[in-house]
């Protein structure tokens, strides 16, 4: 299945050697309903959306409705994840699936947690099924935490993308330790893309602002009282942080000692 062709500006997101207008990728699944994803898919402009293979039926299950059918891959990039999966073999039997069904879909995303309540990365586990998956063939966009190092590390093996988190997965506690990130977006030569605990519009335009390539969601959108509402909330955030990062904000100081307008010229009070 052949990903859609994106028509991108000057300023586009490229991934894989695709070019995308959109910055935010959307997950598909906690939803009430494939229409209410559709919908919030439209809002959102997102280009590239995730998929959890074991959870969505995407042919799997051909009695049931299809994410096909509401979420076209003719209008959308799929991206494939292995969402709920807890070691290397089952991510990487996962992605085979995925490639199978999607007739020989190679962009994925690659996720091996640690347990099923933090969700917090299994670091040894997801560079053990990195290493396999680029070695069979796939572009892989990793999901990690949020470590300088194991970052560096995905992007040796060959991974297109590193998605640290900047908070766990579904708490919507923003970005955590923004320090990390700058670390990570100072050494890579790859796409970074927040990944996990975004809570709303702010968080996303805080990543943008910080030089992230891309921001990806699923529940801040997904369990917002107004999951539409809330999609076209963060698709103006991310556009307006990547705008904010491009123009370079003003420095940081305590207080300015200069005016900010002319201090010549003025007209002097009558005496």
């Amino acid at each position: 299945m052949n990903a859609p062709e994106h028509r991108a500006g000057a300023d586009a997101f490229v991934i894989a050697g695709k070019a995308y207008s959109s910055r935010l990728l959307i997950g598909t699944g906690k939803y009430k309903d494939f229409d209410e994803t559709r919908r919030a898919v439209e809002a959102s402009g997102a280009e590239i959306v995730t998929v959890a293979i074991r959870r969505t039926n995407i042919g799997q299950s051909k009695d049931e409705p299809s994410l096909l059918e509401s979420v076209p891959p003719s209008k959308y990039t799929y991206l494939p994840n292995t969402a709920g999966c807890y070691n290397a073999d089952d991510a990487v039997r996962t992605l085979r699936l995925a490639r199978e069904l999607l007739d020989g879909h190679d962009l994925v995303k690659l996720e091996v947690l640690g347990d099923p309540e933090t969700l917090f990365p299994n670091v040894v586990e997801t560079l053990r099924a990195a290493e396999t998956l680029v070695k069979d063939g796939f572009k892989v966009m990793v999901y990690t935490s949020d470590d300088p190092i194991v970052a560096k590390r995905l992007e040796e093996i060959g991974c297109v993308a590193v998605m640290p988190l900047a908070s766990l997965i579904g708490s919507g506690m923003g970005i955590l330790n923004p320090w990390n990130l700058a670390l990570i977006l100072e050494q890579a030569k790859v796409p970074v893309i927040v990944d996990a605990g975004v809570g709303t519009a702010s968080d996303a335009a805080i990543a943008m602002e910080l030089g992230c390539h891309a921001v990806l969601m699923n529940t801040a959108i997904a369990k917002a009282q107004n999951p539409v509402l809330m999609a076209q909330a963060m698709r103006k955030a991310v556009e307006a942080g990547r705008e904010a990062y491009l123009a370079g904000r003003m420095p940081k100081k305590l207080y300015s000692a200069t005016p900010s307008s002319p201090a010549t010229g003025l007209i002097a009070p009558k005496s």
